[in-house]
């Protein structure tokens, strides 16, 4: 069990509780990327469907996730109880995974994919806002970023899983897909019992609805920044579903082509942690400034070959960039709110980051088929420099309110 830190004793230690959500994360994305990184394969190969369906399933699905997010959010702010949420979204996740096993055509993996972005809709916004209530304030840029990069360990683990049982069991999809039924139930069981929750930040007061307009008045403007910046990040950066469709058009043999998210996801993992600590030691406009750079020259090098050792260049880079920017991002959204609606405020940025990421993955789809794959990495890096240039000139950010009164 874990106790949060005492807010009269700093201490540069993680808490507990920020690697047991970790370690929640990681096994599921083992599961979910066990099946995601073969997904688009299935798809094309064994189901006959075109790039703009991929699209539209991996957008509408995480652009549903991101809109759960906002009421699991507010909910979590407003029972001040953020676990329970928490654990009803890993079980969906969990619950979905057998669908794709049973699925005869795309209807049925919507329908699993729906279920399981409704699950981490659920869960998304009650954890984030978990994470920063365990950490004290000055480690936060660290805990999102351990947090995130035991998450990416899983996600590099599940494609690297898939390949080796590809290879096994000579390209059977469906018992790959249940085999992942295991690290998701395991993920539920380690959140139920191992994360103790801190108590409310609101214990003796009348609880309030998160989304009257007094309440929303109180998300600074500094908070409204981070969600603009966040959705024009999205924007720039569709699903990467296109990854492995790029892998799987340039001729990469289909056992080996999750390896593409072993790469894109050890990297991730790598930089995420490092990239975390620098968040708390240095302005946070110029590490996003940086993450969109290689962003464009990640999009520039996918579009440029369809040599394999370019193709690995162009994932390490695209690695590279969600280390240095999605830790960062979740981290400034802590920062800028209220405690007692951390919950919300996470819900309504990624409401707002889920409609661009719908909205670059259909894009993407139609790019790709009408066409072709360089064309769509080479408008992705268009856009990035688009979002790059009006970082640079946009005036710095209103400063942050002090969100927590001394500690979480």
């Amino acid at each position: 069990m874990t106790t949060p830190p005492h807010p009269g004793q700093p201490s540069n230690r993680i808490p507990a509780g920020v690697w047991v959500l970790g370690g929640v994360s990681m096994l599921m994305d083992i599961s979910s990327e066990m099946i995601h990184s073969l997904l688009p394969l299935f798809l094309v190969a064994g189901l006959g469907t075109s790039a703009l369906v991929i699209g539209l399933i991996e957008g509408v699905a995480e652009a549903t996730a991101q809109i759960v997010k906002v009421f699991s959010g507010v909910l979590s702010d407003y029972l001040g109880r953020r676990k329970l949420l928490a654990v009803i979204g890993y079980g969906l996740g969990a619950l979905s995974k057998p669908l794709f096993a049973l699925a005869p055509g795309a209807g049925l993996v919507f329908t699993a994919r729906f279920v399981d972005r409704v699950g981490k809709g659920i869960r998304g916004a009650p954890r984030d806002a978990l994470v920063a209530d365990v950490t004290p304030p000055h480690l936060r840029g660290a805990a999102y970023g351990l947090r995130q990069s035991l998450d990416t360990i899983g996600a590099f683990s599940g494609p690297l899983i898939a390949v080796g049982l590809m290879l096994l069991w000579a390209n059977d999809f469906r018992a790959i897909f249940w085999v992942a039924v295991i690290p998701g139930v395991l993920s539920v069981a380690l959140l139920a019992f191992g994360l103790h929750e801190p108590p409310p930040s609101h214990t003796g007061k009348p609880r309030t609805n998160p989304v009257r307009r007094e309440n929303l008045r109180r998300l600074p403007a500094a908070y409204w920044w981070v969600v603009g910046v966040g959705a024009v990040f999205t924007l720039a950066r569709f699903s990467e579903a296109f990854l492995v469709l790029r892998a799987e058009q340039i001729g990469i043999a289909l056992a080996l082509v999750p390896l593409v998210m072993v790469a894109m996801n050890l990297v991730y993992s790598l930089c995420a942690y490092p990239f975390g600590r620098l968040a708390d030691r240095m302005s946070h406009r110029a590490l996003l400034a940086g993450g969109l750079a290689v962003l464009i020259a990640a999009d520039l090098v996918l579009a440029s070959s369809d040599d394999w050792r370019v193709l690995l260049v162009g994932v390490a880079l695209w690695g590279v960039h969600m280390g240095m920017t999605q830790g960062l991002l979740a981290t400034m959204v802590a920062d800028s709110a209220p405690a007692d609606l951390r919950g919300t405020a996470f819900g309504f940025f990624n409401l707002v980051s889920g409609f661009a990421l719908l909205l670059a993955s259909v894009i993407a789809g139609l790019l790709w088929d009408a066409l072709g794959a360089a064309t769509t990495f080479q408008a992705g890096a268009a856009f990035s420099a688009l979002a790059l240039a009006a970082l640079l000139l946009q005036r710095s950010p209103p400063r942050p309110v002090q969100a927590d009164g001394g500690g979480p």
